[in-house]
């Protein structure tokens, strides 16, 4: 499928007129691997959104409590729509009364290493691996380190699809959370949520 019709939901909620959001842009000429990023929106719910590039889009989860460090914990992630691959670099206010209105910041990003494998050892395609329900990787960012998974665990004709993200490796009593997402800051520009929201405001 093509990143216009696979954008198309994203496009179709957003009037670029009024956001600065971007409406999109083709795949990055030369990226020898796939990209990553985790944003912290302090929209009508605080949460962070965790993006991962899957062919010419950033497909997308929204987890509440956002990822962790630590493998005892499980994060929820539910799918939303697939963004462009521009939208890594977005940090600002999203209008109020525009979908998903209020301020966002670039907490980390970086690349990431797709790991998922058949039961005879062989690499999966990771767009594949993600059809089936079950994703590992190896996060090369900022802030984020080492093995995780994404793992389909709800998703039928009558429920909401839901997956839960989880750093993969023993468990260690002394493991790092999720960070506050209102001291978190911007691994682009250094600044905090309310800073971004008060720049914003003097524009």
């Amino acid at each position: 499928m093509a990143a216009e019709d696979r954008l198309r939901t994203y496009r179709g909620k957003r009037d670029f007129e009024r956001t600065r959001e971007p409406s999109g842009r083709a795949a990055r000429a030369g990226a020898d691997e796939p990209r990553f990023v985790v944003q912290i929106h302090d929209a009508r719910r605080m949460h962070f959104d965790f993006r991962l590039q899957v062919d010419d889009v950033l497909k997308s989860w929204s987890v509440p409590k956002g990822p962790s460090g630590d493998p005892a914990d499980k994060r929820l992630a539910v799918p939303t729509e697939d963004h462009p691959l521009d939208y890594e670099d977005f940090e600002g206010v999203i209008p109020e009364g525009e979908y998903g209105g209020g301020t966002v910041i670039v907490w980390d990003n970086g690349t990431y290493e797709p790991l998922s494998h058949d039961r005879r050892g062989r690499a999966v395609d990771f767009a594949e691996s993600l059809a089936h329900g079950h994703a590992t990787f190896r996060l090369h960012g900022t802030k984020l380190h080492g093995e995780y998974a994404l793992t389909r665990f709800r998703g039928g004709a009558d429920e909401e699809e839901a997956w839960l993200l989880v750093r993969k490796g023993p468990a260690r009593p002394a493991g790092h959370g999720s960070p506050d997402p209102r001291r978190a800051r911007s691994v682009r520009t250094g600044r905090t949520l309310a800073q971004v929201a008060a720049a914003a405001g003097e524009e």
